[in-house]
């Protein structure tokens, strides 16, 4: 099977993407959520880095290239209808969210009491402050 043939088995948005989501390869908790087109995907193949499309940049973008987070892809799976990639991946620096936080899914939905309307509340502490991450 050359390069081409084992993209072609993904079902890319009409825009080229492919939505990816990062697992931590030893605790399988989901870090991030993020978005590859074809070029990024052959970067992180290549590199053993992950390499995700920022959207709101319109460039590739190498996880860690400002913190020095990144992350290393142990394995990388497609789902069983190949509209998503599952990247298990090895976090440098145990964080992967630009809040200072190991999961962009910090935030959990709380719905108790009668009175009390549904609201979110941060439930992972800030590892590292973004200010210093990022400077």
């Amino acid at each position: 099977m050359n390069t081409s043939d084992w993209m072609d088995a993904i079902r890319w948005t009409e825009d080229g993407l492919v939505p990816v989501v990062a697992q931590d390869a030893v605790s399988g908790r989901v870090l991030m959520f993020a978005w590859m087109n074809r070029e990024s995907l052959a970067h992180t193949v290549k590199t053993g880095e992950a390499v995700y499309w920022s959207r709101s940049r319109g460039r590739l973008w190498h996880k860690g290239e400002t913190s020095g987070h990144v992350q290393k892809v142990r394995e990388v799976r497609l789902d069983c209808d190949g509209d998503v990639l599952l990247l298990s991946i090895e976090q440098v620096g145990g964080i992967a969210c630009h809040t200072g936080r190991q999961s962009c899914f910090y935030l959990r939905l709380e719905t108790a009491g009668d009175a009390a309307a549904p609201h979110w509340v941060a439930v992972d502490p800030v590892l590292k402050d973004p200010d210093s991450i990022y400077a």
